[in-house]
């Protein structure tokens, strides 16, 4: 159904917008509603249409690498979504939900070449407002892929773990090395003053067979420590992959939204630049 200039007023996005402006705009705009729960649009499906709401709540969501839902806005009125493919002309990215019973604003890509032509100022406003939301995403992405590799190790580690780890925390340490000196030395002094009433006299048989025990033992729960510590540093070496990969891919997006913003400043500093009298309209 038509639009009325009326609701586009009080749209961020319009904020700047003057009522010639906003009538030009609202002549060519469709105004839609969705139920509770009705998808406005899936990720992967082909863009070119933005949405601006008008009354309600809209969810925007996408998916990471660990396939889980990132909910990256819930958007209410004057609010906005969808505009990053309808700009550049690529899929979408997210996928948008309502949330509530909405009324939403659908504006194409000849519906923002209309209102350019006609009011290139305008142009440079809306893109003003879109910037903003760009990195507002940005920065939830960039927050979200931030993870501490201590807190994914603390979720993952058993109650063996966490006794070989101490065991070979409290072996590799000067701790060990003083009380045990200390220990053998009183074991040692007590037998050799003892002489014939000793329980293990020289050459201290019962004494080589407790640390043949120990090291028995001590080998294999250091090796299990060993273990964790390859887990360990395989964890970090993943999530620091998984930085990087992002980061990838967060600077590929932002070169397509800079090279897309350029196109549509370029095109707005011709039709400044054109007299007035060979403006359309």
């Amino acid at each position: 159904m038509p639009c009325d200039p009326e609701l586009l007023r009080h749209v961020n996005l319009f904020a700047l917008l003057d009522d010639e402006e906003r009538a030009v705009l609202a002549a060519h705009v469709e105004l839609r509603s969705f139920a509770i729960g009705q998808v406005i649009y899936l990720r992967g499906q082909p863009g070119g249409r933005g949405y601006v709401v008008v009354q309600g709540n809209v969810e925007v969501a996408t998916v990471d690498e660990d396939d889980q839902e990132l909910i990256l806005a819930e958007t209410g009125p004057g609010g906005f979504f969808g505009f990053a493919s309808l700009l550049n002309g690529s899929a979408h990215q997210t996928t948008a939900r309502a949330i509530a019973p909405s009324e939403c604003v659908e504006i194409d890509h000849e519906d923002l070449a209309q209102l350019v032509r006609r009011k290139p100022d305008a142009g440079l406003d809306m893109l003003t407002t879109i910037s903003r939301q760009i990195h507002a995403v940005q920065e939830v992405a960039r927050s979200r892929s931030l993870r501490n590799p201590n807190e994914v190790i603390a979720q993952e580690e058993t109650f063996g773990d966490h006794v070989a780890d101490a065991v070979a925390r409290f072996g590799g340490s000067w701790n060990f090395i003083i009380f045990f000196t200390i220990l053998l030395s009183i074991y040692v002094l007590v037998n050799f003053e003892l002489h014939e009433e000793a329980w293990d006299p020289y050459p201290y048989i019962l004494l080589n067979l407790f640390l043949s025990m120990l090291a028995a033992l001590q080998a294999p729960v250091i090796m299990m420590s060993q273990n964790r510590q390859d887990a360990k540093d395989r964890v970090r070496a993943e999530l620091d992959f998984g930085v990087n990969r992002r980061a990838e891919q967060e600077v590929r997006v932002i070169s397509k939204k800079l090279s897309s913003v350029e196109l549509q400043l370029e095109a707005i500093s011709e039709a400044i630049a054109r007299p007035s009298s060979q403006r359309p309209g």
